[in-house]
């Protein structure tokens, strides 16, 4: 059972510091691994425990993974992204993620469909960071070929671009969407069908301009003139 905890003005960001565990009965009896402060939280961190089929950590990586407006400049219509889309790791890998936000909102660096005996209750591993600033976490994938969402699932972070994946033993296939780097799969359509009174109405319209140009232009030379 989780607990709610009051916190005054004037209780110092250091002082609500605190670590959360929260228990999940499923059939593994895993406990979700859930910390965070003033400036975050991290889920399901995991860096001792292998997933079924790994006998030993592959091998030690370390990510630093950015997030902000500024990444989402070179794809057009989008709002977010990461710095990166996509990241390649071999089977049974230990992943130690710093996610920075340089952003002044809260940004998400979330992995669905890990295994869900480790990271209970869906298979998620996550890090929030609240605004500018960072957090590290650790997780190990599994020994099968899988492609992993990676996304914010703050609302319209992911529709507006933050979205990329992790591709273990080359993955079992993309995943739509990711900018820059997959198909859309939803592509946004502004199709105009040109009938003839939408022609006509274009046509008045520029020439409603027109005239309202022409007729701004008369009236300053009269004004001039007297």
């Amino acid at each position: 059972m989780i607990g709610l905890i009051a916190v005054t003005s004037t209780v110092s960001a250091q002082e609500i510091k605190r670590s959360l565990v929260i228990p999940y009965e499923g059939e593994s009896k895993v406990k979700v691994r859930h910390s965070m402060d003033m400036d975050g939280m991290i889920m399901n961190e995991n860096k001792d425990r292998l997933p079924d089929g790994c006998k030993e950590i592959s091998g030690e990586l370390q990510f630093t993974v950015h997030a902000g407006r500024k990444y989402a400049a070179r794809f057009p219509g989008k709002m977010f992204a990461y710095d990166q889309q996509e990241w390649e790791v071999e089977p049974c890998s230990r992943i130690t993620v710093k996610f920075v936000n340089d952003d002044h909102i809260r940004h998400q660096f979330m992995i669905h469909g890990l295994p869900e005996y480790l990271y209970p209750p869906t298979g998620m591993f996550t890090i929030e960071v609240t605004g500018p600033g960072s957090k590290t976490a650790t997780f190990i994938v599994p020994d099968e070929p899988k492609t992993f969402l990676v996304h914010c699932e703050l609302a319209q972070h992911m529709e507006k671009g933050m979205k990329a994946q992790m591709k273990v033993a080359q993955g079992d296939g993309d995943i739509a969407s990711i900018p820059g780097l997959t198909p859309v799969e939803n592509p946004d359509s502004y199709r105009v069908d040109w009938t003839a009174s939408r022609w006509v109405y274009l046509v008045l319209a520029m020439l409603a301009g027109l005239g309202a140009v022409l007729g701004f232009r008369f009236y300053r030379r009269d004004k001039a003139g007297q």
